[in-house]
């Protein structure tokens, strides 16, 4: 056996997104790092092995996509993959590509942590890896340390205290909690894939392989199968260690898969007609885990932190996915997860489950037990209950660069991990936010940030004024069971705090009578503000609806000039079952409908559509000032500078100081794929409203002096190191991805 040793500030243990975007993160930074993966791909469940679609927030919550590194990667992945069901090796190769460019960064595959050896302390002074097909030993010394092995392997190594299992309810006050506590976790799950041979394709299973010969087993109990892609309830833990007897998960994982095909392709009445052609094409054989151990960190997160949605002093990422618990057992329980039972977006444990948008501290993602040991993904310090919601990849990704961010500021300051928690806290957040990432409570307050300090006008502004109903509809394509006004509906307004005298809508009433339609102006904090029941209405009345299609009804709602402040009102129409609020033709930005799921809440409606409205007058909502707001996505207000539909490109944005400055860098946030989860975005997708070639000017001697000329991009955010000393700056939008405005949601100077 050859042993080598290696010496780094920092290593990250662990090679799904949670650790690769804190290697990455950490190495930005100067932090001379390594990445220690087990396998022979980067991406953990969202690799090409396991094929699991990293999810988020946007999922259900409209403009809550993750950005960062994750955005990043999933922003090149759409843009240049060639497949729908897009985690395959071409992901696979975008990960790994990003790691190995990446300066100061050294990558280990195949390689598994078997020990980790202490201080006197109880500090991790190294791991020891051992590389496969290699007799080879690492010795890996570092000053920090990131677990990010799901299992919290090296936690576990190094003598840390972590739960495994469910908490009762009384422990925490939890009402997703069962009663008592027990040693139950979430089981794993295998994909496939089949493809469509367009020729019969007969399947017989192997006699090794599951009887599967109830259809009610599948059709009555949340577990509807289809011919072409896996399914994530083909899944299994309890009576199984979900570490231990990972192996014979794997083997019962893949007897049960092969069982559930032969079901489709040779007994379901429903579909083996329709899977006559289909072949399996590929079968997972890494299973995808949800649930291990979590360890014990400075903090415990738990559902009341997410529900209450607290925002904490020390946050450093957020989440958005629902309290998803699966049920132990996977397939050997009674019935699937209850989301999947119940089926419908009213069902009740939907509504109860809904929750979000949360923020997650810093101090979760800190050992307690060990000084210089850090935790990124499902092994974080939650609860059962709380992991539910925060073990998704897109929630963990944001940890991990959170981790790797934070370990990075703690190393250049030569301070420990917990104490920098507590004093670098704001270098921390502002760190991350420059670097592309959203956090709920904070905003850009660099004051090395020049453009903070500038003056901002622009070519054009665009003005709202409303959405024009969808013209689909003219084509006979009403969705009459989900448009009819079945549950109280609200559309969110971004409004810039003077007047507001009209408000109408477009309005079909197919009851051959006149119908009255209450409706009220409700304020809200921001675009995730859901509540139905805790605000006074501004302005309220009931309309009358005579019978006809695609009618404006206005409402002379006289709002005065200073009646609020500039960000969200929001318009709620209660439920008329005879009615239909059109739906918006294409997306105004930043503007989101919502529906009444209970509970005194909303949730977006479908994937964040606009619904039809007018407003008078028209709204300075895309004022140029806003690409110093300090926000880089809607939120409190758009955020945006847009310009005017009217004019053609290319349209300008110009910075202005009093004296001049010397510029070193600028860095650029642009529209990119925010509003939808990454897998409604098609193959080759390039966000339209993501400037395509732009130009960077500096007014010196008099005249305009071209710095910089960028061409084919379709990434959110840019940073281009310059060199200018100057009064003013100009950025020109030439071209985008196929909006016809040029919009931007930051700009930032720095002098170095």
């Amino acid at each position: 056996m050859r042993i080598k040793e290696e010496h780094y500030e920092l290593v990250v243990c662990g090679g799904g997104l949670a650790g690769i975007c804190a290697a990455v993160s950490a190495a930005r930074h100067g932090a001379r790092t390594c990445l220690v993966q087990d396998r022979p791909v980067l991406g953990g469940n969202s690799s090409s092995e396991i094929r699991v679609q990293p999810q988020g927030a946007a999922n259900f919550h409209a403009y809550a996509k993750e950005t960062g590194i994750i955005s990043e990667l999933l922003i090149e992945e759409r843009a240049v993959n060639h497949e729908e069901i897009w985690t395959n090796s071409v992901w696979d190769m975008i990960l790994y590509d990003t790691v190995m460019r990446t300066p100061g960064l050294t990558l280990h595959m195949n390689t598994s942590i078997v020990d980790a050896v202490l201080a006197e302390d109880g500090s991790i002074r190294s791991v020891v890896g051992r590389v496969a097909h290699a007799e080879t030993e690492l010795i890996l010394h570092a000053k920090l340390f990131i677990d990010c092995t799901g299992d919290g392997i090296v936690a576990d190594m190094a003598d840390c205290s972590w739960r495994m299992g469910s908490e009762g309810r009384a422990e925490f006050g939890e009402r997703h909690a069962p009663e008592q506590p027990s040693s139950d976790v979430m089981g794993s799950s295998i994909y496939f894939r089949a493809v469509d041979t367009g020729r019969p394709a007969p399947y017989r299973p192997p006699e090794w392989a599951y009887s599967y010969d109830d259809a009610s087993f599948f059709y009555n109990k949340g577990r509807i199968p289809n011919p072409s892609n896996g399914y994530w309830w083909i899944e299994l833990g309890v009576p199984w260690h979900t570490i231990h007897e990972a192996e014979t998960i794997r083997h019962e994982l893949t007897r049960h898969l092969l069982g559930i095909w032969d079901w489709v392709k040779n007994k379901d009445p429903l579909l083996k007609d329709k899977a006559s052609n289909y072949a399996l094409d590929w079968i997972g054989q890494v299973p995808g885990k949800r649930e291990s151990r979590r360890i014990i960190g400075e903090f415990m997160l738990t559902e009341n932190d997410l529900s209450d949605g607290a925002v904490f002093a020390d946050e450093v990422a957020f989440g958005g996915w629902f309290i998803d618990l699966h049920g132990p057992g996977g397939l050997l329980a009674e019935v699937s997860e209850p989301t999947a039972v119940e089926g419908h977006d009213h069902a009740d444990h939907v509504t109860k489950s809904y929750i979000g948008p949360f923020s997650l501290p810093l101090r979760t993602l800190i050992s307690r037990d060990c000084e210089n040991l850090l935790m990124a993904g499902r092994n974080i310090s939650v609860t059962h209950v709380a992991l539910g919601a925060v073990r998704v990849m897109g929630t963990t990704a944001l940890m991990g660069q959170a981790a790797g961010t934070a370990a990075a500021v703690a190393l250049r300051r030569g301070m420990a991990i917990k104490k920098a928690a507590a004093e670098a806290i704001v270098e921390i957040q502002q760190t991350l936010l420059r670097d592309g990432c959203f956090l709920l409570g904070c905003r850009n307050e660099d004051p090395a940030d020049l453009a903070r300090m500038a003056w901002i006008t622009a070519s054009s502004e665009a003005m709202f004024s409303g959405m024009a109903p969808d013209t689909e509809e003219d084509a006979g394509r009403i969705d009459t069971k989900r448009d009819l006004l079945q549950e109280r509906r609200g559309q969110w307004i971004a409004v810039d705090g003077t007047a507001l005298e009209q408000v109408a809508v477009c309005i079909s009433n197919l009851s051959g009578k006149e119908q009255l339609l209450r409706a009220c102006l409700v304020p809200v904090d921001h675009i995730w503000d859901y509540a139905t029941n805790q605000r006074s209405a501004v302005a309220e009345t009931e309309l009358c609806v005579p019978p006809g299609v695609r009618q404006w009804i206005g409402w002379p709602v006289g709002l005065p000039d200073g009646w609020t402040r500039e960000g969200y009102v929001r318009l709620d129409l209660e439920a008329n079952p005879y009615l239909i609020w059109h739906r918006a033709a294409g997306m105004e930005p930043g503007f989101v409908s919502g529906v009444d799921r209970g509970n005194g809440r909303m949730r977006h409606y479908r994937t964040g559509i606009g619904m039809s409205l007018r407003v008078e007058p028209a709204q300075r909502c895309y004022r140029a000032e806003h690409v110093i707001s300090g926000v880089t996505r809607p939120y409190r207000s758009t955020n945006l500078w847009r310009s005017s539909p009217e004019r053609l490109l290319p349209q300008w944005l110009e910075l202005e100081w009093a004296e001049p400055v010397t510029i070193g860098s600028i860095e650029l946030t642009f529209p990119g794929q925010l509003l939808q989860d990454f897998r409604f975005y098609p193959i080759g997708h390039k966000d339209p409203q993501c400037p395509k070639d732009y130009r960077i000017w500096a007014w010196q001697n008099g005249e305009w002096l071209l710095l910089l000329q960028i061409r084919d991009n379709y990434q959110r955010l840019r940073k281009h190191p310059l060199q200018a000393e100057t009064t003013k700056i100009k950025i020109e939008i030439e071209a985008t991805n196929g909006a016809p405005t040029a919009e931007i949601y930051e700009v930032r100077c720095y002098g170095s």
